[in-house]
């Protein structure tokens, strides 16, 4: 049976999935043969070692014991659950890759997708300066972003609708000077073909159809998939049902919300203001 090879250094969740793939292999187990010594189905070792999703605490541990490995899945899903990504990102970030189209929707800060450089590295050295990140936790966490944001920049790119809340303009991340750049490169974004940018005004108030950030995903199969997260982890929803109510409140907000053009004239308001600053 051919096994499509993981990039490792795709994601904290495709390094233990590698590993775990590694040793049973020395060990000349199947994923069948593996699931019936420590009692887990074999599609889940499956999602596991193409790095799908982290196994859980038992998995790692029965595995550890049935491969021995010392302990090493055991100690590479809690540096996992400690990693630059939270829970439940990876599983995402991999289907994001893979999506034809991308609906999402934002509060207080602008999308990672949407994001310049500099407003990317202000935001997260603010993590650093107040000791809840590191620098080379920073860096990795860039890296990660920017190779995201690559698909935008490709010759086939996904379809994008994005709305952000106007507080994702209003917040001066990294001062006026990465305002002004950041609000340029949402103009140049609106400008695209492929891309619908729009603004739901603060005028909305209580009425705002969502209030919590989410991403709409259509894979090229054209089933979809919803995401959105806490301060813990995030949540892959496949449900149809769940993520067809998802769409029915994104669609509403985007009736809400201001047309692209008004939009692309809110943002160039705002940065005009930025620049009024720095004058």
């Amino acid at each position: 049976m051919n096994q499509r090879e993981l990039d490792s250094s795709s994601s904290p969740s495709a390094a233990l999935g590698v590993q775990l793939r590694r040793s049973r292999n020395a060990r000349g187990l199947t994923q069948t043969e593996l699931g019936r010594i420590i009692n887990f189905s074999a599609s889940y070792i499956s999602r596991i070692e193409r790095g799908v999703e982290p196994p859980s605490l038992r998995l790692a541990q029965e595995a550890d014991r049935a491969l021995d490995t010392g302990g090493t899945l055991e100690l590479m899903l809690d540096q996992l659950k400690h990693s630059l990504l939270i829970e439940g990102f990876p599983e995402f970030a991999e289907q994001e890759a893979r999506a034809t189209a991308i609906r999402l929707f934002e509060i207080a800060v602008v999308p990672g997708l949407l994001q310049v450089q500099s407003y990317a590295t202000a935001y997260e050295m603010a993590a650093v300066r107040q000791g809840v990140s590191t620098t080379e936790r920073a860096a990795e966490r860039l890296a990660f972003l920017r190779t995201r944001q690559s698909r935008l920049s490709a010759s086939r790119p996904p379809s994008l609708q994005a709305v952000l809340d106007a507080t994702c303009l209003l917040r001066p991340i990294g001062g006026p000077t990465v305002m002004i750049e950041q609000l340029s490169h949402l103009e140049m974004l609106a400008e695209r073909p492929t891309n619908v940018l729009q603004i739901a005004p603060l005028e909305l108030g209580e009425d705002r159809p969502l209030n919590h950030p989410l991403v709409l995903l259509t894979l090229p199969d054209r089933r979809m998939m919803g995401y959105t997260e806490t301060l813990q982890r995030g949540y892959l929803e496949r449900d149809a049902e769940t993520v067809a109510g998802w769409v029915s409140n994104y669609d509403r907000l985007q009736v809400e919300s201001l047309s692209r053009g008004a939009s692309l004239t809110f943002i160039r308001k705002v940065r005009k203001d930025f620049e009024d600053h720095v004058r």
